[in-house]
């Protein structure tokens, strides 16, 4: 098609026609489209990755649960940082909306965005210390320790992999304009300049039962912007089809990357709610722990404060005559172990407390103490559940009988009366623990993945047998050598249409048999790690009832020793004053209390440790959104097999 132009303003008007055209139908494909930037794109991966996140929660747990990787703006963290007036290194120590954007970051707000409320709003003032809770401690760390926030976007990165493979069935667009100057002088008869404008669309589809299908349809405009500015219209479109008949084909082959995409947002879930578990039971340790720590510094300052009392008690009976010059220094030297003993569980202490700091993701500098009325409260608790005797006098019982009443000296077993609510059958918390476990779950489903990868990879092995089908019509106009060509009619009955088949024959197979070798390797290795895993975890559920019991049995036996060692003392200062003792006896028996307090302590956070340790490994301990627990309470107290070594 030629058209001249005959003056001026006919070539401005002719030569900015196609111009505006491609800028105008850019325009066009960008309204239609949106044009979203970075901060909808990020908001729509939020949106599609939470959408597969509880869908699948409500699959693998059987229950909805909140679930974000938003940190609030003001973490307990930040607000101890800024309130304490604590050292920082820069904007990154309080968050990154402290962050400033750096040059060419994109359009999006993610820095200075509304952040949500902090869920753990507990008052920081300057000037004084936090006081924290066990439950308050427990939540603290769901919302600020590192690696508790790095396990959530672990969950979050398997649901984004997953959609990952979902886009690969769905519809795929694609578009493209394209304007090219050009300068043509082959012809000889003078250099041709002018533009090729090209636009076209397509989309693509991949079914799940292997079946893909692209389809494009593409519009030129070649103008000629010298000699007679002539211009011709392209129009085409095509389409083809490929179905796999035999290597590649059928639904289990297509969409395993997608099955097992989904299957790792499972598994990502089940390791998080079993993390939820471990670190709850971790944090609930080093919080008693702690606790523990500044009981051992109570009787080291108690035992100080004696035996100085004890020093000034001999040297005044040195002076009186009644006692020598070696057992005042016995008395001296015992009282300078006392305070290094003292000094030592001090810096034990602040060494603790740092450490659990850590573990909630709070600063190591914060001003943080813990409540000191969790250990009574823990003490009482045991009093009722293990029945420890509040007087030696009424120690005679069955549960605190060391030996027995006969003449023969014999020893006594452990009895299992007053047996704590978890001190369950070895076959039943077995049992539990088989049923519960998510590590379990993932374990044997993994063998199921494995099984099916034998199967994709002994597909791969068959030949390759495709059917194929294509359709195009029209002609193109993507060259400035066919703006003198006339324009494209589109005429589908004038078409090109072509079916076949493609035959891959299987010779060369090297990498496709190693695979599938490999393969069978693999599900192997998850048979045997499944079995591993099974035999872990019944010897952890084992030892959890173990230590259980060997617990209950150290905090009655230390309560004991405690009453033991308290009339001790009390009766050595009475003889030391009647002379019918020497300083020594004082010693030793001092000695004797606190090493018993300090045990007595142990034994009574042990067994309260072995309790959560044993429901976590079980896995019937419950931890919500918020970090906090709900406790397993077994359907009936029952008491536990005691395993004695053999009599000889």
């Amino acid at each position: 098609m030629a058209v001249q132009a005959d003056d001026s303003e006919f070539r401005r008007y002719k030569l900015a026609r196609p111009i505006g055209f491609m800028f105008a139908l850019a325009l066009m494909s960008c309204a239609l489209a949106g044009c979203p930037g970075a901060a909808d794109y990020r908001k729509q991966a939020d949106d599609a990755a939470m959408t597969h996140i509880d869908k699948a929660r409500e699959k693998a747990l059987g229950r909805k649960e909140a679930f974000t990787i938003e940190t609030p703006a003001q973490t307990l963290r930040r607000r101890l940082l800024e309130g304490q007036h604590l050292r920082t290194q820069g904007p990154a120590s309080l968050g990154s909306d402290q962050l400033e954007p750096m040059e060419y970051w994109p359009k999006d707000d993610y820095l200075k965005r509304d952040r949500p409320e902090a869920r753990d709003p507990m008052p920081v003032k300057p000037d004084d210390p936090m006081k924290i809770t066990l439950a308050q401690a427990l939540q603290i760390g769901a919302y600020n320790s590192l690696d508790y926030q790095s396990k959530k976007e672990d969950v979050f990165r398997t649901a984004l992999q997953l959609d990952l493979e979902i886009d690969q069935f769905r519809n795929t667009y694609a578009g493209l304009i394209g304007s090219i100057f050009g300068a043509d002088g082959t012809a000889g008869t003078g250099m041709d300049t002018g533009l090729v404008n090209t636009a076209q669309a397509g989309i693509t589809r991949r079914l799940e039962s292997g079946l893909s299908l692209s389809s494009r349809i593409m519009v030129d405009l070649a103008q000629m912007l010298s000699s007679g500015r002539e211009g011709s219209w392209g129009i085409a479109a095509d389409i083809s089809v490929t179905l796999p008949l035999l290597a590649g084909a059928g639904e289990h082959i297509v969409t395993e990357p997608m099955t097992q995409a989904e299957r790792e947002v499972l598994y990502a879930l089940w390791d998080f709610e079993r993390y939820k578990k471990t670190y709850a039971v971790q944090a609930a340790s080093e919080y008693l722990n702690v606790l523990a720590q500044l009981n051992r510094v109570a009787n080291a300052e108690g035992s100080y404060e004696r035996l100085i009392q004890s020093v000034r008690r001999s040297q005044e009976l040195a002076k009186a005559g009644r006692l020598s010059e070696i057992q005042v220094n016995q008395a001296v030297q015992d009282m300078l172990k006392a305070r290094d003993s003292w000094i030592s569980a001090r810096m034990s202490y602040d060494r603790l407390l740092d450490n659990f700091k850590n573990t909630l993701g709070l600063p190591t500098d914060a001003r943080i103490t813990l409540e000191p009325t969790e250990m009574a409260r823990l003490g009482e608790a045991s009093k009722q559940v293990l029945g420890m005797a509040p007087n030696v006098n009424e120690a005679e019982g069955r549960d605190y009988k060391l030996i027995d009443a006969g003449g023969d000296a014999k020893v006594m077993e452990p009895s299992n009366d007053g047996a704590g609510q978890y001190e369950l059958p070895v076959e039943e918390a077995t049992k539990l623990a088989i049923e519960h476990r998510l590590d379990l779950k993932t374990s044997e489903q993994r063998v199921t993945d494995a099984q099916r990868q034998v199967v994709v990879t002994g597909d791969a092995l068959r030949p390759g047998l495709n059917l194929t089908a294509s359709a195009s019509a029209g002609d193109r106009r993507d060259a400035l050598s066919s703006a003198t060509e006339s324009t494209v009619r589109f005429r589908p009955e004038n078409g090109y249409y072509d079916v076949g088949l493609e035959f891959d024959f299987p010779w060369e197979k090297t990498a496709e048999r190693n695979a599938y070798r490999n393969a069978l390797i693999d599900m192997e290795r998850a048979v045997r790690s499944a079995q591993a895993l099974e035999d872990q975890v019944k010897l952890d559920v084992r030892n959890a009832l173990r230590g259980l019991r060997q617990s209950r049995e150290s905090f009655r036996i230390q309560s004991r020793a405690v009453m033991v060692a308290q009339n001790r003392v009390d009766a050595t200062k009475m003889f030391m004053d009647a002379d019918r003792a020497q300083i020594r006896d004082v010693l030793e028996a001092e000695s004797s209390l606190v090493t018993a307090q300090n045990a007595l302590t142990s034994a009574l956070v042990s067994y309260r440790v072995s309790e959560l340790q044993l429901q976590r490994d079980m896995g019937v301990l419950e931890v919500n959104d918020q970090g906090l627990w709900q406790e397993y309470m077994p359907p009936e107290v029952k008491t536990a097999e005691v395993q004695a070594p053999p009599r000889k």
